[in-house]
């Protein structure tokens, strides 16, 4: 199967749903006039397309690996991170001061997911240097700025992230990694960093490490953590990679899925490295990064399910098998029901999901654009629905894309089980979606629930407007965003913050059903109540809205019933 680039759902997204336009009318994104933001489109499209959809089985089926002490990359990697970089798609967002085309950051999403349903694993190494970029946008010296963001920018020297410790994996407080100040300002770093991405390879001429560690004097906790940047080799005066750093891969992990991302055990020992950001302040620059990290791993889950999705389609257009059960019909697996309601709905969720994931890269830009701490908080809030939404989208919709192939689904010639084992890991990094379901329900909502009402007020103002163009879907939306109402005013009235974690997920879950219905409903009035938009709402809104009403019952079921049974009874014995 030939992937193709879905142009006309971003299109129609940032013309319709999303608001694209109000971005670009602000004067710090106004060169993305609707001619660029569509010669981009067509253009990462076709680099999707033609360089990096190809090499994606040969990542699957020859993986990265550790040669000697050097990682030898997948077959055609190289090359294809080269056109990649020679493109400019590493620094869509980044600075212009720095080389980056300054675009806004929902374009970027839109080329980002893209790249995923193309190459999931290639994608992650541009992914990764887009939020070290970020990070030092934000929080590092300029002289750290001037020698490595136009690196970074232009891919000839990539990122990665150190965070997780073999002893502490969520728990970043607990980290054991240690940083000791040397007397030109440098720091010798030394410990050691697990599931580090794209943590060493031979696609770039230098890999930059952000590396989170503590000060001799640093506190206990995530409060006495600082950041680091480590470099592979050393720059020299010219800025050219210099001697090698005292670092190295002691291994890459055997993986379920994604097996062309080089997946490192980083050793560092006295590694020189750079402060990023003010002593103790290594966790707050580091979620600079993850932040922009969490939105583009959403992107990823939603780039495997559209990949998915076209590879059932093919197949089921394809695949001739039994008695067709409809007058006319092809003979082919489409004529029937069971499996015309799988693809259906894989297809709405992926509008949903893509839609969601561009809501949040808009607010984001809005707030850059304008400073506004209304469109900050609805970023901040958006931020982990669009992870975790994205990524089960992505699970769910591969999942199901095996089912359609039946028997050749679970056979790996086929390709479908690709997507499921590559996807499968998104929910974990960047943040486990668990975890980012309890941030959602307890800093984010830590406003008192600002952010999240003025998402429901709004999606209600809309309906109110539209009540008369198609009632059909907009009334079991509006009896959903009152239940959601009931189930964040409920949030809101717990003092225990165990009883909203046991229901966050469920909670985080009815919160994204509710934002999809609002962009199908969007989607159904644009093209006012008639055609395959209004069609595919429908079927969102009768199959899958529906879901709500399960989810926010488990959200509001505390905790009491999850701890009544013991560790022993829940072990059997």
């Amino acid at each position: 199967m030939a992937y193709r680039a879905p142009l006309p759902d971003y299109q129609f997204l940032f013309d319709h749903v999303v608001g694209l336009g109000e971005v670009v009318a602000q004067a710090r994104f106004g060169d993305a006039t609707p001619d660029l933001t569509s010669a981009i489109l067509t253009e990462a499209g076709r680099l999707s397309e033609d360089v990096l959809a190809p090499v994606n089985r040969d990542g699957d089926l020859t993986p990265a690996r550790l040669e000697n002490g050097v990682v030898r990359t997948s077959p055609g990697f190289a090359k294809a991170f080269k056109a990649i970089a020679e493109g400019g798609w590493v620094g869509m967002s980044a600075s212009v001061e720095h080389g980056g085309m300054g675009l806004p950051m929902t374009v970027t999403t839109a080329v980002n997911e893209m790249m995923a349903s193309a190459c999931l694993s290639l994608q992650l190494a541009p992914l990764m240097s887009q939020g070290q970029i970020e990070a030092l946008e934000h929080h590092a010296s300029d002289a750290l700025k001037e020698l490595y963001l136009p690196k970074l920018i232009s891919g000839e020297w990539t990122g990665t992230m150190n965070l997780t410790e073999p002893h502490a994996g969520s728990d970043v407080g607990a980290l054991s990694s240690k940083a000791e100040p040397n007397s030109d300002g440098t720091f010798n770093v030394t410990g050691q960093k697990i599931y580090i991405s794209w943590g060493d390879h031979d696609v770039a001429e230098n890999v930059c490490h952000l590396v989170l560690a503590r000060l001799p004097d640093g506190a206990a906790g995530t409060k006495g953590i600082s950041l680091f940047l480590v470099p592979k080799y050393l720059p020299d005066e010219a800025g050219k990679p210099g001697v090698a750093n005292t670092l190295k891969v002691v291994s890459l992990e055997h993986k379920m899925g994604l097996h062309g991302s080089p997946t490192a055990v980083m050793q560092f020992d006295g590694a020189k490295g750079w402060l990023v950001g003010p002593e103790a302040g290594g966790m707050r620059a580091m979620f600079t990064m993850m932040n922009n990290a969490r939105l583009g791993v959403g992107g990823q889950g939603i780039g495997a399910a559209e990949g998915a999705l076209q590879k059932a389609l093919e197949y089921a257009n394809e695949r001739k098998q039994g008695r067709s059960p409809i007058e006319g019909g092809t003979g082919t697996i489409m004529d029937h029901a069971d499996v015309r309601r799988m693809l259906s709905v894989m297809k709405a969720d992926v509008f949903a999901a893509r839609a969601i994931a561009l809501m949040c890269a808009a607010a984001i830009d809005m707030e850059t654009a304008t400073g506004d701490a209304e469109w900050g908080a609805r970023a901040t809030f958006l931020t982990p629905i669009a992870k975790v939404f994205g990524t089960e989208t992505g699970m769910r919709v591969s999942e199901m894309g095996v089912q359609v192939h039946g028997g050749m689904g679970f056979i790996e010639e086929t390709g479908a089980a690709q997507y499921y084992r590559d996807v499968r890991v998104t929910a974990i990094y960047e943040g486990t979606n668990g975890i980012q379901a309890m941030d959602l329900v307890a800093r984010k909502l830590m406003d008192g629930g600002d952010a999240a009402f003025a998402l429901l007020d709004e999606i209600e103002g809309y309906l109110e407007s539209a009540r008369e163009t198609c009632p059909a879907l907009g009334e079991p939306l509006w009896e959903a965003t009152e239940s959601l109402r009931e189930a964040t005013e409920w949030m809101l009235a717990q003092g225990e913050l165990n009883a909203r974690f046991a229901g966050a997920v469920p909670y985080l879950m009815a919160f994204a059903r509710v934002l999809g219905g609002y962009a199908h409903l969007k989607a159904a009035i644009a093209t006012k109540g008639k055609g395959p938009r209004t069609k595919l709402a429908k079927i969102y809104m009768t199959r899958l809205l529906p879901e709500h009403m399960g989810l926010l019952a488990q959200a509001r079921a505390g905790d009491a019933d999850l701890y009544a049974l013991s560790a022993d009874e829940l072990s059997g014995t």
